[in-house]
């Protein structure tokens, strides 16, 4: 039965098992920093710049920029990047807003009058400002101590010097070898070296990027007599107002590409959409949860949804039900339908609609939606509640699915700064390189809808609702965790199983990672061709076959996934009653890892 939800027992820091027991990677414990990272050369990026003397935050661009070298297939600086940073000296979390906008020219009557139903996931069309680079420089300059050459350096010298293939980016360039002959001649000459597929361990170059950053690095040499934040503002400038967005301007008008629709278009995307966008640091949305403060981007992404799940699961005693045994996988499933559905009908960017978030976070409503859970029998029908006016019914794709990723990066330092920040879009599967630039921009529009009553809806100078969702977490102000994964509509899924086995289940951070995982896609999928499969519940085949076997006779339709096959959460942790960090990587995805000093 529900119950009211108690504070977890103090100290907060020590939450977490202390005891000795396998895990597929050690915990990482340290005294001066924690770093982790979707690719371990960034990992080691990121513990060079707190040597350096750096802080989480320096540490945390280093590492996002060095994941747009070293996992273009997951990550690019054409994309975005949602970023979470708690300051310890002022003990004050900010979000800066990594999702960049759609092109002024693009409206939902531009795409319908050329017989369009859903934005196409690959090309230019669906390409919106690039925002990483904003992002990062804005984090470095309000946060961060470095200047952007310390920082930046380690992701220039991969790009120029080169870095192992991995079997993940390998696999991308195999699936995409035609298209690159054929079509991207951009993608071609840097992924296709000698006209082949590169095998494991290969060593590969970018030159045209690191000659692309290094003129970053070169402008704020030049004007270092200004000071450390003018001279950062400078070589951001370069990026959206100098010779780089008049060659990514020039792409989108003069290239067109063939795209999902079978035709080929030129990208919408213009200098003026580049030179006018600016990053922006706004509150966080938080929750309590047991005594934690939990903090989340916006509804400009999926963030808020992890705190309404938490609203729900709060009502009910999860560790009496046991890690992963039925009647928890049941219960946490249908709470996700609920905050998923409400998700899909009332987010969106709130500079241009109203999203209900008093409403949706409140406890009286999670009571309300609470109660139309059934504990025993699974809800096939999308079921949003009553925060707010919204669309009787929703236009939706088809039943194919869209298959991509993310990555992320997350550190501490020992002063307590905490940063999270899962960058993504720019995809080389998506979109080609820019010949010149070596990179391609992002399809993060292809998450607009096209139905105009849709709160997601599509305007020029809008955010596409984004499912990148850091998560950070304080408790009476003071620094607690960072953690975040790659994986579309199952991040906050996911991740939040990844809290809730340390919270209630008594697992140290790398046992909460090693744990088997499942996921909901009962809901429409953010992506290009926005699919939705009612009921379905996807879950690793690590979880015991007659858990399996219950669920689907309570009325799920369950598909079992290989061990080891959902996201790479990264997490990192305070014990501050022992000085210490800890952090870990899921050995999911082979690259992911956690270093520390």
């Amino acid at each position: 039965m529900p119950q009211q939800p108690q504070p977890i027992a103090e100290p907060v820091a020590r939450f977490g098992s202390l005891s000795e027991s396998f895990t597929t990677r050690p915990v990482i414990a340290a005294t001066r920093g924690v770093v982790a990272a979707g690719h371990y050369l960034a990992a080691t990026a990121g513990l060079r710049i707190l040597h350096l003397g750096g802080n989480a935050i320096d540490a945390g661009v280093a590492m996002g920029f060095c994941s747009a070298v070293l996992e273009p297939q997951l990550d690019g600086v054409g994309g975005e990047s949602p970023i979470l940073i708690y300051e310890a000296n002022t003990r004050r979390v900010v979000v800066i807003n990594g999702q960049g906008v759609a092109p002024r020219l693009a409206s939902i009557d531009w795409f319908r009058s050329r017989g369009m139903r859903l934005i196409p996931g690959d090309g230019l069309l669906a390409a919106t400002v690039p925002s990483q680079v904003d992002s990062w420089i804005t984090a470095l300059a309000q946060f961060g101590s470095l200047p952007l050459e310390a920082v930046l350096m380690p992701a220039v010298e991969f790009a120029r010097d080169g870095f192992p293939v991995s079997h993940g980016l390998r696999g991308c360039v195999e699936a995409c070898a035609t298209r690159y002959r054929e079509q991207w001649p951009g993608s071609s000459a840097i992924y296709l070296p000698d006209d082949r597929v590169p095998e494991w361990g290969r060593i590969l170059r970018n030159p045209d990027w690191a000659d692309t950053f290094q003129t970053l690095i070169d402008t704020e040499r030049e004007h270092a007599n200004l000071g450390r934040i003018k001279a950062l503002e400078k070589a951001r400038d370069v990026f959206y107002c100098g010779a780089i967005a008049e060659r990514i301007a020039e792409f989108c008008r003069d290239t067109k590409v063939l795209d999902a629709t079978n035709e080929q278009h030129a990208g919408l995307l213009s200098y003026e959409d580049l030179a006018a966008y600016h990053a922006r640091v706004e509150p966080p949305i938080t929750v309590d949860y047991r005594g934690l403060n939990v903090h989340k981007c916006g509804p400009w992404s999926q963030g808020p949804v992890f705190c309404q799940q938490l609203r729900l699961l709060e009502g009910f005693d999860l560790s009496a039900m046991g890690h992963n045994h039925p009647a928890y996988i049941h219960t946490w499933i249908e709470c996700a339908k609920l905050a998923f559905a409400d998700r899909e009908f009332y987010y969106g960017d709130p500079d241009f609609i109203s999203v209900p978030l008093e409403r949706l976070l409140s406890r009286e409503y999670a009571e309300q939606r609470r109660d139309q859970i059934d504990l025993h029998d699974a809800s096939t029908s999308l079921r949003p509640g009553d925060a707010a006016p919204r669309p009787m019914k929703l236009v939706l794709g088809d039943e194919r699915s869209y298959v991509g990723d993310t990555t992320h990066v997350c550190a501490i330092d020992a002063q307590g700064n905490m940063m999270a920040a899962t960058p993504s879009g720019g995809w080389i599967p998506s979109s080609p390189v820019i010949p010149g630039l070596g990179f391609p921009l992002g399809t993060r529009g292809q998450m607009f809808s096209l139905d105009p009553a849709h709160p997601n809806a599509l305007q020029g100078g809008k955010r596409p609702r984004t499912t990148l969702t850091p998560t950070l977490v304080t408790h009476r102000g003071r620094p607690c965790m960072v953690f975040g994964t790659p994986g579309g509509d199952q991040q906050d899924q996911w991740t939040l199983q990844f809290f809730l086995n340390m919270l209630h289940f008594d697992m140290n951070v790398q046992a909460a990672l090693d744990a088997p995982t499942f996921h909901t896609e009962h809901f429409p999928s953010s992506f290009y061709p926005r699919a939705q499969h009612p009921g379905r519940l996807v879950i690793e085949e690590a979880v015991p076959l007659e858990t399996r076997v219950e669920l689907a006779r309570r009325g799920h339709d369950v598909r079992t996934a290989p061990a080891w096959s959902h996201g790479r959460v990264l997490g990192i942790c305070t014990d501050i009653e022992r000085g210490l960090i800890m952090g870990g990587a899921s050995p999911r995805a082979e690259t992911g890892y956690a270093l520390g000093w």
